[in-house]
């Protein structure tokens, strides 16, 4: 009988999906079925690993470092901690364009954080791991096949619902990453609200190519659907990213009816697809197609689904949500079928707080200038609320723009071992400060951007997702090319708009600078600075996404770099052109691009098979 997730904890529900026959499949990006791993199957490897981590000697709640790879040893390790009382904490298998040191180094101050005294990964990535590790007193590093051989019980002392399931640390898109605590009441609560709001069945299979150390990856494709009994297809993130639409191919082999991304998985699948190519695919029984993690273009969900009609897609699948890592994953969900609801506003009111609904048969409805268009995100989670608050901290009403708050048994329990940083984003009566921006219709939420991006000139707000899409429209780029942000200028904040491009031509690139600057002057009355950067220089998170933050943080350092070689400070509207070298180039792909050299490295992989 399926279940909803009415369980006290993982290890629970994975002893009740180990009753049936569903489970993980892994592929690669050609469709081939490369291991299975059923619900039953991955019970009796966790409950192995889970004694091997016992005999480490290990204290009840003790952190187990993962380097989440979408791969069976890493589930087994995962749920291994739970039947042994122990925290897993999943790292970031990406490396930050440009530098190994990099990625080193964060992997590093990940593991010192949390205080990880055992640290697992594969042969591929043991040497990052172990670099990492240098120095510290762990009780272990290596494998999952390294470990000591079984001794004793595989399971701990019985877990109570407020102890951690894991930390889940946080892709760092404003700050330095950060270990979400989040317990199994939290967790089994956002579950089981999660697989109620997308009325599971016994029909439903699920496809996913995130990564399992982002939230959406993670709790969303991982966790969700074992709660609920349901199988999975995982294809790895790597080679969805090299090949985008074997995510399509996959969904459509095996009738998938759940699958989600953030907004640039469905963009690149309408990019890189062929008008000839569409009756390849059957996407009629995708029947939810979950979009978060980003902010949502509704011309990007439009595209697609213009795109893929011709393949089955139907629009009213798409299912735009919003949550974060900090409510365990999600915040508010649409009703299913609902599809994509787009809220049009004034743009004048908007830039003064107040979002002004504008009817499609007004004159200047069809003015990108004079409007703005939002994808509307749902209600909150069944005994959750969410307020938007003013700079007062005080609720403000319907249609006017402010902080979101929010408040529910989903929202994490602290940072872990930092507790200044929990004390600003969590009140003493429980309500969590998200950091976005947003405004109720009355029944939906819209999210507007984050409240650290925001440029204010002179008591003007501008988002810097406008300018990024103007930038994109007015140099004919695709989506994740271009950063906006602000830096302090002599008149508050200064804007500057940061380009990705091949273009290697000084005159060239000064020309479509002033192209660019003169569509902002047009659009927004601002000045402008840019700069041009080449490839892999736009900084990303752990989880994939372009980091405004750590851009303005790189820029500000060239800055002061040319100033101390004695060039002065750059001009305001100086154009500059910043290439990686050749050894960060080579540093970009240090991770096995190959999936079949990952499988190699994966001695206990599992004949093909595929759990119903």
């Amino acid at each position: 009988e399926l279940n909803h997730g009415g369980f006290p904890g993982l290890a629970a529900a994975l002893d009740y999906a180990a009753q049936g026959e569903t489970g993980y499949n892994f592929y690669d990006r050609r469709g081939r079925l490369t291991s299975v791993l059923t619900y039953a199957q991955l019970r009796e490897d966790a409950l192995v690993v889970a004694a091997q981590l016992r005999s480490l000697g290990l204290e009840k709640g003790a952190r187990v470092a993962l380097m989440a790879e979408t791969r069976p040893e890493t589930a087994a390790a995962f749920f291994g901690c739970q039947y042994a009382g122990f925290v897993p904490v999943t790292l970031p298998v990406s490396i930050h364009a440009g530098s190994r040191d990099a990625f080193v180094a964060q992997l590093r101050a990940m593991i010192q954080d949390c205080g990880a005294e055992v640290a697992l990964a594969s042969a591929g990535f043991l040497p990052y791991v172990t670099e990492a590790c240098a120095g510290l007193s762990l009780r272990f590093e290596g494998t999952t096949e390294d470990l000591p051989p079984q001794a004793g019980d595989s399971v701990g002392a019985h877990t109570e619902p407020a102890e951690l399931a894991y930390l889940q640390y946080t892709s760092g898109s404003t700050r330095f990453p950060r270990g979400v605590m989040v317990t199994h009441e939290a967790l089994m609560t956002n579950l089981r609200g999660m697989l109620n709001s997308c009325e599971i069945t016994n029909d439903d299979r699920c496809t996913s190519w995130l990564p399992w150390y982002h939230d959406m990856g993670l709790v969303g494709l991982v966790l969700a659907p074992m709660c609920g009994q349901r199988s999975v297809d995982f294809l790895p993130t790597q080679d969805f990213v090299m090949a985008p639409l074997s995510w399509l191919s996959l969904i459509s082999k095996n009738k998938s009816t759940i699958s989600f991304s953030p907004p640039f998985g469905f963009e690149l699948c309408a990019r890189r697809v062929r008008k000839e190519n569409l009756t390849q695919f059957d996407l009629s029984s995708w029947r939810v197609a979950g979009v978060g993690a980003e902010p949502i273009r509704p011309e990007t969900l439009q595209s697609f689904a213009d795109t893929f009609q011709a393949s089955g897609f139907q629009a009213s699948a798409l299912h735009p949500s919003y949550g974060m890592a900090e409510c365990s994953l999600a915040l508010t969900f649409p009703s299913l079928g609902e599809g994509v609801v787009v809220d049009t506003i004034d743009t004048a009111h908007f830039e003064e707080g107040v979002a002004i609904l504008v009817g499609q048969d007004e004159p200047h409805a069809g003015d990108s200038t004079k409007v703005r268009h939002f994808v509307e995100c749902g209600s909150p989670m069944p005994g959750h609320r969410i307020e938007i608050r003013g700079a007062d901290g005080k609720p403000l009403q319907h249609r006017k723009v402010g902080q979101i708050f929010a408040h529910g048994p989903s929202n994490m329990s602290g940072y872990f071992g930092d507790e200044k940083a929990t004390q600003e984003v969590l009140t003493e009566d429980g309500w969590l400060n998200t950091g976005d921006l947003g405004y109720w219709t009355g029944s939906s939420l819209v999210i507007t951007g984050r409240q650290k991006d925001l440029i204010i000139v002179k008591g003007r707000n501008v988002w810097p997702q406008d300018l990024e899409v103007l930038a994109e429209e007015e140099l004919q780029l695709p989506m994740g090319r271009v950063l906006a942000f602000a830096v302090d200028g002599p008149d508050g904040d200064q804007p500057v708009i940061v380009v990705q491009s091949r273009e290697a031509d000084s005159a060239a690139q000064a020309a479509l600078a002033e192209r660019l600057r003169g569509a902002v002057r047009t659009a927004f009355g601002l000045d402008t600075a840019v700069e041009f950067v080449g490839p892999n220089v736009l900084p990303k998170t752990s989880s994939g996404k372009l980091s405004r933050s750590q851009a303005r943080r790189d820029y500000e350092a060239r800055r002061k770099e040319q100033s101390c070689l004695g060039q002065g400070s750059a001009p305001d509207l100086e154009v500059h052109t910043i290439t990686p070298t050749p050894a960060a180039a080579r540093a970009t792909s240090a991770v096995p691009p190959a999936t079949d050299a990952l499988l190699a490295a994966q001695d206990t992989a599992r004949k093909p098979g595929r759990p119903s």
